[in-house]
């Protein structure tokens, strides 16, 4: 009886402790003319809700609070944005102030100058040096013939085998950049690589807590670790002087090149290369197989396509930058996957000065998430939302609608998106006609906070 009395007062105790706590950090940012919503825990805020229940969470705030709610995520006190029309505004308006506002451990573990961490005149100056490295006659002259010799040789091994998708679609697209980035150099690399930049991509959406064993330290570490594998690289073709015809060769041949980045500059123009590609890439790839299988019908049209490019080539020529534009199912299956499946969730910026937005008053410094999934599945812009159906995009009005945030928005629009559609569509030029699928194991795939299946995705692959 004492023992359960002790306990109960523990119990209470706590509760009581916990209760005064979430008042307390309530109270703390009961600033007058914020929108309503609740901050959580101190230092934690809601992230733990945010990151396990994901689009449960947010419908559950927006119903009791409204498209405009104010919440803390990701160690950053927050305003969430559901409202399509104002999302276009904050996307918009970079120069009132909006700018980007990424988590800080983003920030640290892809460094001070990659593109999403500037905005004004250096954002600008970043942005134009990317921009010359994938450009339309950078992926017709080097690019995509690096990709479609990549592919060929990534592909050629999958017959008769039981392949886990989710994890050859993350090796293709990180060793298929590393290859576009590093050309020859990349081989040597590549094994050392991977695993650090997969620690590093765990990083990038943590808490910024720097403690043993979090998943920040891993990242911040092998951020370290990746900076010196290129330095090495960068060091050792200075001392061959040897002209090399991949991006970073272009990024060090400051002599012709507009943009002259430091060493700093270059290593994490890089990082976000890299990064910003194997997440799209990967997973709209995976995701693509998923859907084709469940598909057939779609699966029978876009490989009539691929088998209409095929026919007019011979067995060793590769895939051109010409081919690509009659290749408008497989673009649609691309757009169509994407939306579905929802790769990017939104988009977060930050205000430098306090500002009014829909009527309340945000205060310097916080955090907007522009938060775009929902609108992937308006049933007055997409007929049928959850139906997956490419022919939708074969109107090409969508892709120019205003509310199309499959791909960032505004001045943040993805510099990459006509690079990472070449690759895509390489890839599923050679998988549907080359082979047939199965799914086995019956694996479950997750939604958010990214799209991935826990336990893998594994199919059952034979020649076609």
């Amino acid at each position: 009886m004492a023992v359960f009395f002790a306990v109960s007062v523990i119990a209470l105790f706590l509760f009581g402790i916990s209760s005064a706590l979430l008042r307390w950090n309530g109270v703390r940012y009961r600033k007058k003319g914020l929108p309503p919503g609740t901050m959580g825990w101190p230092i934690f805020g809601e992230t733990t809700e945010f990151l396990k229940q994901g689009p449960k969470f947010m419908k559950n705030q927006r119903a009791r609070y409204g498209s405009f709610f104010k919440s803390h995520i990701l160690g950053c006190p927050t305003i969430v944005s559901m409202d399509p029309e104002l999302n276009r505004y904050i996307l918009m308006n970079e120069a009132k102030g909006l700018v980007p506002g990424y988590p800080q451990s983003m920030l640290d573990i892809l460094g001070n100058f990659n593109i999403a961490a500037v905005h004004g005149s250096t954002h600008k100056y970043m942005r134009g040096a990317l921009l010359s490295l994938i450009s339309p006659t950078m992926i017709r002259e080097q690019l995509l013939p690096t990709i479609d010799e990549f592919m060929r040789t990534h592909l050629s091994s999958w017959d008769s085998k039981i392949i886990d998708i989710q994890q050859m679609t993350k090796e293709m697209a990180l060793l298929s950049a590393l290859k576009q980035i590093a050309g020859i150099d990349s081989s040597s690399i590549s094994q050392a690589f991977m695993p650090e930049f997969f620690k590093l991509v765990l990083g990038t959406l943590s808490l910024p807590i720097d403690l043993p064993g979090t998943n920040y330290r891993r990242g911040v570490q092998a951020r370290k670790n990746i900076i010196s594998m290129f330095r090495k690289v960068i060091q050792e073709r200075r001392a061959s002087r040897l002209s090399h015809q991949d991006m970073l060769g272009k990024l060090m041949r400051t002599e012709e090149n507009k943009y002259k980045l430091t060493d700093d500059e270059i290593i994490d123009q890089i990082i976000t290369i890299l990064y910003s590609g194997y997440e799209t890439v990967s997973t709209t790839s995976m995701m693509a197989v998923k859907y084709l299988h469940d598909h057939p019908i779609v699966l029978q049209e876009l490989r009539r396509e691929h088998l209409t490019v095929r026919e007019k080539k011979r067995p060793e020529d590769p895939i051109d930058f010409d081919d690509l534009k009659p290749m408008r199912f497989t673009r649609a299956v691309i757009f169509e996957t994407s939306r579905m499946a929802t790769i990017v969730n939104g988009v977060l910026r930050k205000t430098t000065k306090e500002m009014e937005l829909n009527g309340f008053v945000i205060p310097k410094g916080w955090r907007i998430y522009v938060y775009t999934r929902e609108i992937n599945y308006d049933p007055y812009l997409y007929p049928d939302p959850l139906s997956f159906n490419p022919w939708r995009w074969l109107d090409k009005s969508l892709e120019s609608q205003n509310y199309l945030f499959i791909f960032g928005g505004g001045t943040r629009q993805c510099p990459g998106k006509e690079l990472g559609i070449a690759e895509i569509s390489t890839f599923l030029h050679y998988f549907v006609t080359r082979y047939r699928w199965e799914e086995v194991g019956g694996d479950t795939l997750m939604k958010f906070p990214r799209v991935e299946a826990p336990n893998g995705l594994h199919i059952r692959v034979s020649s076609h």
